[in-house]
């Protein structure tokens, strides 16, 4: 690989994202209550992670769980927040709606995109639920700042969507397939291997960067060993981390 790989990290909240950057983070994905599989940080909490750490941090914008946009209320109310955090100085982000048959919803992501007027952003796992992964993908094409896509190539995690994964990495470069793969959701330190000869250079760890679950901080000890993970140094004989976030 000609660059360094992009390892994110979930961080809830200052001291994650401190933790995350001593390990040797890349990106912060930040977010509130992962019992709702994460939810727009608010304000403020974002300001105190800006002021922390110097890394990338990608906002999650979503107002509940699951993955449809709501009412158009609801979307109004999620385009204001998306304001007030570029006031802020947000300027990375990451969202993803689907309608009830599992299709994109388009409408409701252009609403939102359109606040953000450029910023780059990931469309999230939404992607992993979606009826024709394929046909989402196109329908998305040309979105201004969609740069990356984070998915676990299924539902169910890395482990039964590793084949989807590497097929979508061997179609960079098509239409609807030019934007970075961000692999998150199941993953463990013994599928990076296999991901990285696929030519996939990017990893998002929610759950695994805490040896204490969610209730617990994010370690920067873990971290740094999904660092050396994803440079390719051989992990220490008997570690395995699992990544428990699902659609984070």
């Amino acid at each position: 690989m000609s660059k360094r790989a992009v390892l994110e990290v979930i961080a809830l909240d200052v001291e994650d994202a401190v933790a995350a950057q001593a390990g040797g983070a890349d990106r912060l994905e930040l977010v509130t209550d992962m019992a709702a599989d994460g939810l727009t940080p608010p304000v403020a909490v974002f300001a105190g992670i800006r002021a922390a750490v110097d890394l990338s941090l990608r906002v999650m914008l979503r107002r509940s769980e699951g993955f449809a946009a709501g009412t158009a209320e609801d979307v109004a109310s999620l385009v204001r927040l998306a304001g007030e955090l570029r006031t802020a100085g947000a300027d990375e982000f990451v969202l993803g709606f689907l309608d009830a048959e599992g299709g994109v919803d388009l409408a409701a992501v252009e609403r939102v995109v359109a606040e953000l007027d450029g910023c780059r952003w990931t469309f999230h796992r939404a992607l992993d639920h979606a009826g024709d992964r394929d046909a989402l993908r196109k329908q998305l094409d040309g979105l201004p700042g969609l740069d990356t896509y984070l998915t676990a190539g299924s539902a169910t995690g890395v482990d039964t969507g590793l084949p989807t994964l590497l097929a979508e990495a061997a179609r960079h470069g098509e239409q609807g397939y030019e934007q970075q793969l961000l692999v998150g959701g199941g993953l463990r330190l013994d599928h990076v291997p296999v991901l990285v000869a696929g030519g996939i250079d990017a990893f998002h760890i929610g759950g695994a960067a805490r040896p204490g679950g969610w209730t617990g901080p994010v370690s920067a000890r873990a971290v740094a060993q999904w660092r050396r993970a994803v440079d390719g140094e051989r992990a220490v004989d008997g570690e395995r981390a699992v990544d428990g976030e699902r659609a984070g």
